[in-house]
């Protein structure tokens, strides 16, 4: 049977993520996720630039550690399971070369000359290993679409999708997410394509 690990308390207000309580030796690999979806190499037209915002998460997910739901009350770590990077910056990757994929330019909000014609930015409410009942990955994300300079988003949509597991290893729940996340953002990259296109007749 596959072992969690307690919630550990997390510092994220400053520098690197720091873990308190984590003594135990460095994992042998990191877990990623990418899009299977690859950036079209053609010129893109301006009508469809596109900033994608670094989603927010919850307190659990501000770590490097897989969170698991053992139960309503109870969040717990999967052991030896350590992401390479927040995972919420991967997400945040991988919508974005999903969207690119679609003939979206995706902008980076820090260097780009260019203003871009929406900008979406969301919630990462879940992405998580759930073993509350038969075992399956979690991936919820609560989006917003909007446009510079409007107080009222364009569109709002919660999307979910999950994922069964047979494995509890890691690397087979990293596999499991890394699925869920990419079919959420296919689901995703439509809806945005068409809401662009409904606020821009």
């Amino acid at each position: 049977m596959m072992r969690y690990l307690p919630l550990l308390f997390v510092l994220t207000a400053c520098g690197p993520l720091v873990q308190i309580g984590a003594g135990k030796a460095p994992p042998n690999s990191l877990l990623m996720i990418e899009a299977a979806a690859k950036p079209a190499a053609s010129p893109t037209a301006l009508a469809m630039t596109l900033t994608v915002e670094l989603p927010q998460t919850p307190a659990m997910m501000q770590t490097l550690r897989l969170p698991v739901r053992t139960s309503d009350s109870e969040i717990r770590y999967l052991e030896a399971a350590s992401w390479a990077e927040a995972p919420s910056r991967q997400f945040q990757r991988l919508l974005s070369d999903t969207l690119a994929a679609r003939g979206m330019a995706i902008l980076d909000r820090s260097q780009a000359a260019t203003r871009p014609v929406a900008s979406l930015s969301g919630t990462l409410r879940d992405f998580t290993l759930d073993v509350r009942s038969a075992p399956k990955v979690v991936v919820r994300y609560e989006a917003q679409l909007s446009k510079p300079g409007q107080p009222t988003p364009v569109a709002l949509r919660r999307f979910e999708m999950t994922e069964p597991v047979s494995s509890q290893q890691p690397a087979d729940v990293a596999a499991a997410l890394g699925r869920a996340a990419n079919r959420l953002a296919e689901e995703l990259a439509d809806w945005t394509s068409a809401s662009l296109d409904a606020a821009n007749p």
